[in-house]
């Protein structure tokens, strides 16, 4: 296994390519098909696929294609971090072999170069979910979901990079450094699935398996202008989540909130990667099966469509309050029905909510000494005080745990009864396009800026924590540009287990929208 740590460069990579969006509701199709001359690295996960079971290239070549794209322009970038090159060829050629001596493929995804993120364990390759404290972690065992990839066909090339121990919204690590957004240098790649989502965006890997409990998934996605799709959760994830760090190297169990998702560059390669990775967990393969329901409707225009564009909580800029006028007009155009004053929930209320329920679940993995020091502390704060929230939900009692999980089904039971009048919910991704990256301000001076207001840092993921402590299924999809050409994006929620659903409406209002930029490193 060769281990490479990637050179950081301080460079600005600024979109090339732009698109139109008059007439895409009429030619739907236009632009999305690549043309003949496309190297196929550039191409779709599923064009990749059809070239590899039609016997148009060998796994081999197509690895080789992509590591050569990678050796160009992965170093401005910091996307990839840990490369390998020999393990990954050596499985291209058992796959090559394989097709050629039986005449079926391995899987789904015979023969696909694919990188995943570095909090998911690989058996034989360094995972270290950017902590010093991991840096000569070697599993002995694949992640659930990197088992689920492999016995699909996938060859697994890298791992992509992590802010540490995946708690914050940028991606940086005293391992590895920086990811910088693909199209802005300046710019944050968004966290904690931040070298996945870049990774996507720049064509090293046509998918990846991200993971989401704040909008470590969605935000990158919305950042770098690529599609992802946080899975459903209920009592137990639709995607196994066995061997995701931070829950420490050898644990089985995760957090309660955690869901592991597909990030790709179109609608229908992340239904594709859903696929392969939606299965129960290994113990409960002997009598469970994950079915998810098909879409509720197949036409647009019979969707009742929730769109909630705004809220005093956590006010978009211009920009997004303009895309989300345009999505609401395209929508309606279609001739579905449009609810533009869906309130499903108090939003201040569930992202408090969120925000305790994720406090006392990220604390499960502190050391006994770092978490004694919490509790001392806490005990010294009023109960009612809210600059206690953290030290209090982060070490709650069981008892108090267990009124915020009452809570929690409660709010379920909302949105399962707003599910049963509406079939979608659109909202902004972000309040956002991609923030200034504040990897060297100290994070309680962080903020952002929303038409020249200042702002919370963490108000980056609040249209996406709407879903976090109720596990629905949410897709983010780019949907336009800024003046300064960064991507847009909105967020599609749907009813717990229409992750079918969420993806056939993506679908078609992505066929209807500008064709995604793609960042100047797509095209080195």
């Amino acid at each position: 296994m060769i281990l490479r740590r990637t050179v950081l460069a301080a460079t600005t990579a600024l979109a090339t390519t732009t698109a139109m969006m008059s007439s895409a509701s009429a030619h739907p199709g236009l632009g999305r098909r690549p043309r003949s001359t496309t190297p196929l690295w550039q191409t779709s996960a599923g064009d990749q696929l059809a070239a590899l079971r039609e016997r148009r290239i060998t796994s081999r070549s197509l690895l080789e294609q992509h590591l050569e794209h990678i050796a160009k322009a992965n170093p401005k970038l910091n996307a990839i971090v840990t490369l390998d090159a020999a393990g990954a060829r050596a499985a291209a050629d058992k796959a090559d072999q394989h097709l050629a001596t039986t005449g079926k493929p391995l899987g789904p995804l015979h023969g696909l170069p694919m990188t995943v993120k570095d909090a998911l364990e690989v058996k034989g390759m360094r995972t270290t979910c950017g902590s010093p404290s991991l840096t000569d972690h070697v599993p002995d065992r694949d992640a659930d979901v990197i088992a689920l990839l492999r016995n699909a066909g996938a060859i697994i090339i890298g791992h992509t990079n992590v802010p540490t121990m995946c708690q914050d919204i940028q991606t940086s690590n005293p391992i590895f450094g920086k990811t910088v957004n693909p199209f802005d240098a300046e710019k944050t790649a968004g966290g904690s699935s931040g070298g996945p989502a870049a990774a996507v965006a720049a064509g090293f890997t046509s998918l990846e398996v991200g993971s989401d409990l704040a909008g470590s998934l969605r935000l990158p996605a919305a950042y770098c202008g690529v599609y992802a799709l946080r899975t459903s959760r209920g009592a137990s994830p639709i995607v196994p989540t066995r061997g995701h760090i931070p829950r420490l190297p050898g644990w089985n169990t995760s957090s309660d909130m955690i869901t592991l998702g597909p990030i790709a560059r179109s609608v229908e390669d992340l239904g594709l990667l859903l696929d392969v990775i939606a299965a129960p967990s290994p113990a409960d393969r002997a009598g469970w099966k994950i079915d998810l329901p098909a879409p509720a409707k197949t036409k647009l225009r019979h969707y009742k469509v929730g769109i909630w564009a705004d809220d005093a909580y956590c006010r978009v800029d211009a920009d997004t309050r303009a895309l989300l006028d345009q999505v609401a007009k395209l929508v309606r155009g279609l001739g579905a029905t449009v609810d533009d004053s869906t309130r499903p929930v108090d939003f201040a209320e569930s992202d408090k909510l969120f925000q305790r329920l994720m406090y006392a679940t990220a604390s499960a993995t502190a050391t006994d000494a770092a978490f004694s020091a919490d509790v001392a502390a806490a005990e010294k704060i009023p109960a009612d005080d809210p600059s206690g929230l953290f030290l209090h939900s982060r070490t709650m009692r069981h008892r108090d745990w267990c009124v915020a999980d009452e809570a929690r089904q409660k709010l379920r039971a909302t949105w399962d009864s707003y599910f049963d009048e509406h079939d979608i919910l659109i909202t902004p991704a972000a309040p956002t396009a991609a923030v200034p990256d504040q990897t060297s301000t100290p994070a309680p001076q962080r903020y952002i800026t929303v038409d020249g207001k200042k702002r919370s840092f963490y108000d980056q993921t609040g249209w996406l924590n709407l879903t976090g402590p109720v596990g629905l299924p949410s897709l983010v999809l780019p949907a336009g540009k800024t003046e300064a050409g960064l991507p847009l994006a909105i967020q599609i929620i749907g009813p717990y287990l229409g992750d079918r659903t969420v993806l056939e409406a993506a679908k078609q209002l992505a066929s209807r929208l500008p064709e995604p930029i793609r960042p100047s490193a797509f095209s080195v």
